[in-house]
């Protein structure tokens, strides 16, 4: 089985997106990705259906699947419906998992939730939001707008410094901090998303405000400010074992947890005691390593690779912010960035090992992380770096599912779930 799911992203995909009455937390954002799927019942027939929420493939074969307003009815062996009450699809030869969530992505235009879909991920979770993704949710709520649900968090949150953008709020202060929360969730969102220049006092302030108000916290590990010493040794002005005792929805980027918690250094015995940290804390990680290999790639080609085949569907605004990126990127020693993915891959390896749970994200959108096809690309990475297929794609699925608070609910393959399946062929 294990060889069987790891060849599924080879092969195109059908999205079957179809209308959920999914709970979730009013102003949540989490809506259907209806693209004029059928209003009535769905049969899908002699399909092999693949569920992910237990320790291994639940593997059911030359089953058909019945889908009524927007759920999963049953799965069975022989289902004895009407033909003039459903839309059949002849499911013989094809795979059926759970829809792919994307859970670090950044949304710039709807071309990219379309892309999202096209390669089977049917959540994408966006962590730069602006106010135009609350109503783009609703869009696609309503079937005006073809893609993947939208999740969102908030404007990112972040402190004057050297990783600060111009879309960013800046905040300085533990007062301006918590206006910043109040205000997000006034606007409808329910997530804050933190960055690293965040102040320590507004960080604090920032998460006493989103837990009283019930809002997520998800992000990088706040640093404060950084200093290097005469050797060019960083360290930060909050620490990282502080930061891993205020509780995330996911902690972003393996490449931060290094820099963070390992101040950059290649540091297995390091990664080991932070994996244990986090686990004891109830942590969940977004490893996002196919952020990090594509700037390999960029190094390697001299910056041809950021115009490789996909990259239309970014939006031109968030190619022409990467541009300087990408040159400077052109110029850095391949080398020395292949060493550093090596070992962000055992990183993640080691989480694994010490009982992080583990989601997928690709953070599309920005740089050369082409929506839909970087999450492929990562469940990819992660099937290799735990050795699991598997673990791989249920990082894509079920684990998502649970953090997001549904669990049973989608990223599953059973009665109840979310008709958000994707067809392999």
């Amino acid at each position: 089985m294990t060889s069987r799911i790891s060849g599924l992203f080879a092969c195109a995909a059908m999205a079957l997106a179809l209308p959920s009455q999914a709970n979730a937390v009013p102003g949540d954002e989490a809506v259907p990705a209806s693209c004029g799927t059928p209003s009535h019942g769905l049969l899908v027939k002699g399909v092999t259906a693949v569920d992910f929420r237990g320790e291994r493939p639940d593997v059911r074969s030359g089953v058909s699947v019945l889908v009524r307003d927007g759920r999963v009815v049953r799965i069975a062996s022989d289902l004895d419906v009407p033909e003039d009450d459903v839309t059949i699809v002849d499911g013989a030869g094809l795979t059926m998992i759970p829809g792919l969530y994307d859970m670090h992505t950044h949304v710039w235009d709807q071309t990219e939730l379309a892309a999202q879909l096209m390669h089977g991920v049917t959540t994408a979770r966006n962590l730069s939001g602006m106010p135009f993704h609350l109503r783009l949710g609703q869009q696609v709520e309503s079937g005006e707008v073809c893609g993947s649900r939208l999740v969102t968090a908030g404007p990112i949150l972040n402190s004057a410094g050297p990783d600060a953008q111009i879309y960013h709020q800046l905040v300085a202060t533990a007062e301006e901090a918590r206006e910043a929360v109040r205000q997000q969730h006034e606007l409808g969102y329910r997530r804050i998303k933190v960055y690293s220049n965040l102040a320590p006092e507004a960080f604090v302030a920032a998460s006493e405000e989103a837990e009283h108000l019930g809002m997520a916290i998800t992000g990088h590990t706040p640093e404060g400010q950084r200093s290097f010493d005469a050797d060019g040794r960083v360290s930060f002005e909050l620490d990282f074992e502080t930061v891993a005792a205020v509780q995330f929805e996911t902690i972003e980027h393996v490449e931060s947890l290094a820099w963070h918690g390992l101040h950059g250094d290649i540091d297995p015995i390091g990664a080991r005691r932070i994996a244990r940290l986090l686990a004891a804390a109830g942590q969940t990680v977004t490893p996002t390593l196919i952020a990090h290999q594509n700037l390999v790639e960029v190094a390697q080609s001299g910056g041809a690779f950021a115009y490789r085949a996909g990259i239309g569907t970014m939006s031109p605004l968030a190619r022409l912010v990467a541009g300087k990126s990408i040159a400077r990127w052109s110029q850095e020693d391949p080398r020395r960035e292949r060493d550093r993915a090596e070992f962000y891959r055992a990183f993640t390896r080691i989480l694994d090992e010490e009982g992080v749970p583990l989601v997928a994200g690709s953070d599309a959108g920005i740089f050369v992380n082409v929506p839909g096809l970087s999450l492929i690309e990562e469940v990819e990475l992660l099937a290799g770096a735990l050795q699991s297929p598997f673990k791989a794609i249920k990082a894509a699925t079920a684990t998502p599912a649970s953090v997001l608070g549904l669990a049973g609910q989608s990223g599953c393959v059973a009665a109840g779930c979310a008709a958000d399946l994707v067809l392999y062929r």
